[in-house]
């Protein structure tokens, strides 16, 4: 059972960064994908972005150009750096990691292995 916890949360003001940073137990090179997801409070948990084993990344089309992910073999480390935050960006952020292709990398069934999440709270 891999597990994942992530940090990086926390409080900042619109337009302000943020870096979240996702730990493995596990080496990065026995998933396929990895991936960022998020949920604001009354909504479903959307995709962020992901990034194959082979780095190949994709990104929600909401924070394209803003958000970038990446990975860090050696640390089994997952990275997301979030620019140009926007209060629509508040919510919890998971992470998670898949084996196998499933359904496609920004589809939460696709992935069984998931953190307890950290929050993001952007203010305007």
């Amino acid at each position: 059972q891999m597990r994942l916890k992530e940090s990086g949360g926390g409080s900042v003001q619109a337009g302000g960064s943020l870096r979240l940073s996702c730990v493995s137990d596990e080496y990065p090179g026995s998933y396929y994908f990895m991936a960022w997801f998020r949920q604001a409070p009354g909504k479903e948990r959307e995709a962020v972005a992901a990034i194959v084993s082979d780095g190949t990344t994709n990104y929600a089309s909401s924070v394209k150009g803003r958000f970038t992910i990446s990975k860090d073999n050696a640390d089994n480390s997952l990275y997301l750096q979030m620019n140009s935050l926007k209060p629509e960006d508040t919510g919890m952020y998971y992470c998670a990691a898949a084996r196998y292709s499933g359904y496609g990398s920004l589809q939460a069934k696709t992935y069984p292995y998931w953190g307890q999440g950290t929050q993001v709270t952007v203010s305007s």
